[in-house]
């Protein structure tokens, strides 16, 4: 999508006016524009914009909710119009950090996710961990999806994921990481343990279809794993 129709969206987005915001979604979807370029290309990034400009204190709080829900519910708009694709079979648990930036980039993840056919559970943020070990066990997911952390969640997130390996409740399961402070602090994703970091929706829609099932201990997607160095051995005279 043409960039000029996101800074359209951002400039009614920033003031707070949501039928403004609301009447241009829908005036590209009669367009023809699809659901998909929406989420991935205006409701997203536009999202992305407004973390970036409140984290620099560019925008106040008040500004920053209101573009949150206005952009939370254009995506409720759009999400009717995704395509569905045949089912796949395969589940996915999508969590988030607790605040409402990323519980709406968790629910664009489920959104996509659901529409390329996975079974989407979306717990969002705040859920205790014992509860998402217990569901986890529950429901055997292929993939577990984390939408972002901001920095004081980032101990909790790296707890889940340690308890979920050494447990083995669902050792087949891979973690992809996303969004917020993901995107930020180059190879955090390692640090928490994850098998993978996407930078975009569609990548993470693309990991997920073609990672394969996890295998305890093995590398994880874009780590190379050291050689070890051969000791060194002093001859000893006879």
């Amino acid at each position: 999508m043409p960039e000029p129709f996101l800074l359209r969206y951002l400039q009614p987005l920033l003031a707070g006016r949501r039928w403004e915001c609301f009447d241009l979604v829908n005036e590209a979807l009669r367009h023809g524009q699809s659901a998909e370029e929406l989420v991935c290309d205006v409701i997203w990034p536009a999202m992305s914009q407004v973390e970036r400009l409140y984290r620099d204190d560019r925008i106040d709080t008040a500004t920053e909710h209101l573009a949150c829900r206005i952009n939370r519910t254009a995506a409720d708009q759009v999400q009717p119009h995704l395509p569905r694709r045949p089912a796949t079979g395969r589940r996915v648990l999508v969590a988030c950090a607790p605040t409402e930036s990323e519980e709406l980039g968790g629910q664009l993840m489920a959104d996509l996710l659901q529409a390329d056919g996975w079974e989407v559970y979306f717990i969002g943020g705040g859920v205790p961990d014992d509860e998402v070990l217990q569901l986890v066990g529950k429901l055997r997911p292929h993939l577990m999806l984390i939408y972002g952390a901001v920095p004081e969640t980032v101990p909790a997130t790296r707890a889940v994921i340690e308890r979920i390996r050494e447990i083995g409740v669902c050792s087949e399961m891979n973690i992809i990481v996303t969004g917020g402070i993901f995107g930020r602090a180059d190879g955090l994703w390692r640090e928490v343990g994850a098998d993978a970091h996407c930078e975009t929706p569609r990548d993470v829609i693309a990991t997920a279809r073609n990672l394969p099932p996890r295998v305890a201990n093995a590398p994880r997607l874009g780590v190379v794993k050291k050689r070890r160095r051969r000791r060194k051995t002093t001859a000893v005279p006879a």
